[in-house]
């Protein structure tokens, strides 16, 4: 008799329960999307066999993207991909973005956002003296 292969995993790994998979999906990027990036970038008519490939070439640079991502993660030491991970690796593959930073507004909740935009600054004079 074959020795057996134990069975490894966590409480229901005996029933042969589901496990995700990351290769079988593609980029959730929909006709609509696509078409609304598109004319963004000044197109007027779209074959329909463009958006199978703008799928495969945004895959493929999202890759890439991510893999040097995950040398900085590695380098560091870490288990969590941060802001800084992406801007590096942009940067590396020539996609540099400005302007963008740790303590921008844009990281904090939209409601707090708004607040913040609204609130006027700050004048002396119109403070009451007692």
């Amino acid at each position: 008799m074959p020795p057996t292969i134990p069975n490894r995993g966590g409480p229901s790994s005996s029933q042969g329960g589901k496990r995700s998979q990351l290769g079988g999906k593609t980029i959730g990027l929909g006709v609509k999307r696509h078409r609304r990036l598109t004319r963004r970038g000044g197109v007027k008519r779209i074959s329909a066999t463009v958006y199978d490939e703008t799928r495969l070439a945004m895959k493929a640079f999202l890759e890439k993207v991510l893999h040097d991502a995950v040398a900085y993660v590695e380098y560091r030491r870490a288990k969590t991909i941060t802001l800084e991970d992406i801007l590096h690796s942009l940067k590396r593959r020539g996609r540099t973005l400005y302007y963008f930073s740790k303590d921008d507004a844009w990281n904090e909740p939209k409601s707090h956002r708004t607040k913040v935009a609204r609130r006027l600054p700050y004048r002396a004079d119109r403070i009451s003296s007692p």
